[in-house]
């Protein structure tokens, strides 16, 4: 690990004061443009699963199949893009020695049980893990398992759903409900600490950061991507009547 030599800001006391406190301009700039990034595509998720509810409650079932299918591409493309600054954030604080605060996971803002037993670890661990840079390096580790897993959650019940293989769709459609939300979770807690870890990166590695992003925000294949792409050859046609 390289030790940083300087930090510009004095880390503060805790992750609610450096939520209010004020960036230095080129730190203020790469958060924006990537907590816009994020934001973007969570809307677009979002919106595109609202629309497969709405159609299943007003019993177009053919086509809320198609739209739940659809939402998967975006909750894949969310899940890159978070997934992507949660690893350069793990991987930037561990070779430069980097030390932001982290608060500890709250089970009560999650809603699936394996997310709520990830919180609860992390919060056991935040007790155990005296060294502020353990701590966030370890909720920065738990959000991106979080992450990944609840992507490919959601895609694989989908594409279940799309299928018309589930036994339970009811119950398939709540976990698709419950992943969407856990997802919105891990997204809030990555731009908090995405702004505590910039509180205290020193200007002169900004660059180095934002390499970190880009190569860790590349295309990874996985058992979500490879499912859905065996549903859009069969299952992508106007369903007669809807």
């Amino acid at each position: 690990m390289k030790d940083s030599v300087r930090t510009p800001l004095v880390r503060g006391t805790s992750v609610d004061r450096d939520w209010r406190a004020w960036l230095p301009q080129e730190q203020e700039k790469l958060f924006r443009i990537h907590v816009q990034e994020l934001e973007s595509n969570y809307t677009m998720f979002s919106i595109s699963l609202n629309e497969a509810l709405e159609l299943r409650r007003t019993q177009r079932i053919g086509l809320s199949l198609q739209a739940v299918c659809f939402s998967s591409e975006l909750c894949l493309l969310l899940m890159g893009s978070l997934s992507g600054l949660l690893r350069a954030l793990y991987e930037h604080a561990k070779h430069y020695g980097t030390i932001p605060n982290a608060a500890p996971l709250d089970s009560a803002n999650f809603q699936g049980q394996k997310s709520q037993k990830s919180a609860r670890l992390s919060n056991l661990l935040s007790h155990v893990l005296l060294s502020h840079r353990l701590q966030f390096l370890h909720k920065v580790s738990i959000l991106g398992e979080m992450v990944e897993d609840l992507g490919t959650d959601y895609c694989l019940c989908a594409a279940g759903l799309s299928d018309e293989a589930s036994p339970d769709p009811a119950r398939m459609w709540e976990l698709v409900d419950a992943d969407h939300y856990d997802l919105n979770t891990c997204l809030r807690e990555a731009i908090v600490l995405l702004k505590s870890f910039l509180l205290v990166l020193p200007a002169d590695q900004l660059g180095a950061f934002q390499q970190t992003i880009l190569e860790q925000s590349k295309p990874r294949r996985s058992e979500a991507h490879t499912r859905l792409q065996g549903i859009h050859h069969r299952r992508m046609t106007p369903i007669a009547g809807q």
